[in-house]
């Protein structure tokens, strides 16, 4: 955490947008985490936020067992922002009311401004805004003003410009509220008395300093496998300790074409970092041998990566020891490996829920705290080229979670073929920029009745996966040319000739998650 720059907390009450309203709140350049509900006071104050905002959530604020506001917490003198649940929540624990009102709202709504006050200040007569609610606050709390109002919310906003509290029935944080952005910063930097200062350069200058101080004149290992997550680590602790660092590239026979020889030699061009090679493919076959569940492959890799890693420090540095290990794990990768109290585990990240219990090394993840796009803006910041910076997200463990089914070499060799197809593909059209990424499935435990050359096949079905998103945190699926899908499966039910069916998942993040396993 950066100590040095303001600390807005995002206390989470179960809602769908909690990581949004984090991501907003960054956007204005202010520093923010996420922290569970069942934080106390003390423990939040101990953290010297200097604004507070609580989230939305499924309860009713009225329903037994339901998360409840510790009204100290508008006495410690910390600003505090309520959006929807934490609406309706802070407005209970400082004397007002919330019931149903038999109007919901969902959706698109008209909210009528009846007085700006600080937080409403620029907005019109009628906003719209993005509502999700079945109860409301029906009464505000004494000393309050009531700043807008709705038909299902007859206070939807409200503030008490002395005390620096105010709420808002609606989310600002997502796109659909027009002036959302707006509400958010007049909170932060109106109400609240926030800097923003916290950039892509700030971000360095402290990570730097932090590793400095953590390694001191310790050798460092960082687990590099190529894409931009682990790049960005290694550059910016290189930065920080120059030659402790040494960078070694697990090749585990997962990877896509073409990309063990672009890790070994592109990156090292770039950076002219110590890079030590552990080619490992046999030993990953094996373990991952006779293994289909999505959970045990992701911690079998896990636990293999640890261990070439213990391998390959002991090569490095003999009797000396290496003391550290590099990781490139974002905020997302922690909070999908259930990584907060009452957070559940969506998959096991293999650099997260996947290690070890007898790890031998001190962990840095100078990225542990960022979104994508934010670790994008540091790879620029620290010079690495467009190329390493843009270049698709790939999953740690490869391709071994793109097939579905047993891991073998006949499989993985088919799904290179077909992911190259994709990606070549992909890239001829332009539109590198315009999608995230694009995972390439096999259903290996599926197989299909096709037609090819006037006789009957039975082969495996591809699965493309396009899918646009910021953050990783949510993703809706791209919408590629009619054209484009042509090509990539005439291609690659021509080229790849044990795949006779290319389909299409067209499927958003939530319900799904963007890779199959």
């Amino acid at each position: 955490m950066p100590t040095s720059h303001d600390l807005v907390l995002v206390v989470d009450y179960g809602a769908q947008y909690a990581q949004l309203i984090a991501r907003r709140v960054r956007e204005a350049h202010v520093y923010s985490e996420i922290v569970p509900h069942t934080l106390s006071v003390s423990e939040l104050a101990a953290r010297r936020p200097t604004a507070v905002i609580l989230s939305g959530g499924p309860a009713s604020v009225y329903a037994e067992g339901a998360p409840q506001v510790d009204p100290a917490l508008f006495s410690a003198g910390v600003p505090v922002l309520g959006i929807c649940y934490g609406f309706q929540a802070m407005a209970v624990a400082l004397g007002g009311q919330a019931r149903q009102t038999g109007e919901s709202e969902f959706g698109r709504t008209g909210v009528s401004v009846r007085q700006a006050g600080a937080l409403l200040a620029g907005l019109e007569p009628t906003e719209p805004v993005w509502m999700s609610h079945g109860d409301a606050v029906t009464a505000a709390p004494a000393g309050f003003t009531t700043l807008a109002s709705s038909i299902g919310a007859p206070v939807a906003a409200f503030e008490n410009a002395e005390l620096k509290l105010a709420g808002v029935q609606w989310h600002p944080e997502v796109a659909h509220t027009v002036h959302g952005q707006q509400v958010l910063e007049h909170f932060l930097f109106d109400i609240a008395g926030c800097t923003g200062d916290w950039t892509s350069s700030s971000i360095v200058d402290d990570q730097v300093a932090a590793i400095r101080a953590e390694v001191g004149d310790r050798r460092v290992l960082c687990a590099l496998s190529g894409g931009v997550d682990s790049a960005v680590a290694a550059a910016l602790v290189q930065r920080a300790v120059g030659d402790q660092l040494t960078c070694v590239f697990v090749d585990h026979g997962l990877l896509r074409k073409g990309e063990a020889e672009q890790v070994k030699h592109d990156f090292v061009d770039v950076t002219g970092v110590d890079l030590v090679v552990a080619e490992e493919s046999e030993r990953f076959l094996a373990a991952l041998e006779g293994i289909s569940d999505p959970e045990t492959k992701r911690k079998t890799i896990g636990r293999e990566f640890i261990r070439s890693f213990e391998d390959a420090a002991r090569g490095i540095a003999g009797d000396k020891g290496i003391d550290f290990l590099v990781q490139g794990t974002l905020y997302p990768d922690v909070v999908e490996s259930g990584g907060g109290d009452g957070a559940a585990t969506i998959k096991s990240h293999h650099n997260v829920g996947g290690l070890p219990e007898d790890l031998q090394f001190t962990l840095i993840e100078p990225l542990r705290t960022l979104f994508k796009d934010e670790v994008r803006a540091v790879g620029t910041e620290l010079g690495l080229p467009d190329s390493m910076v843009w270049r698709q997200p790939f999953p740690g463990p490869g391709l071994a979670i793109r097939i579905i089914g047993e891991v073998t070499r006949e499989r993985l060799d088919l799904l290179r073929d077909a992911d190259a197809i994709a990606r070549e593909e992909l890239s001829a059209a332009g539109l590198d920029r315009q999608v995230w990424q694009m995972p390439v499935v096999l259903l290996a435990q599926v197989r299909s009745v096709g037609v090819q050359g006037d006789g009957r096949t039975y082969g495996y079905p591809i699965v493309l996966r396009p899918v646009t998103s910021e953050d990783a945190m949510t993703a809706d699926w791209s919408r590629l040319p009619y054209e484009l899908l042509e090509r990539i499966s005439t291609r690659i039910t021509n080229e790849c000739r044990q795949i006779n069916r290319v389909v299409l998942d067209v499927t958003s993040k939530p319900p799904a998650t963007i890779e199959w396993e």
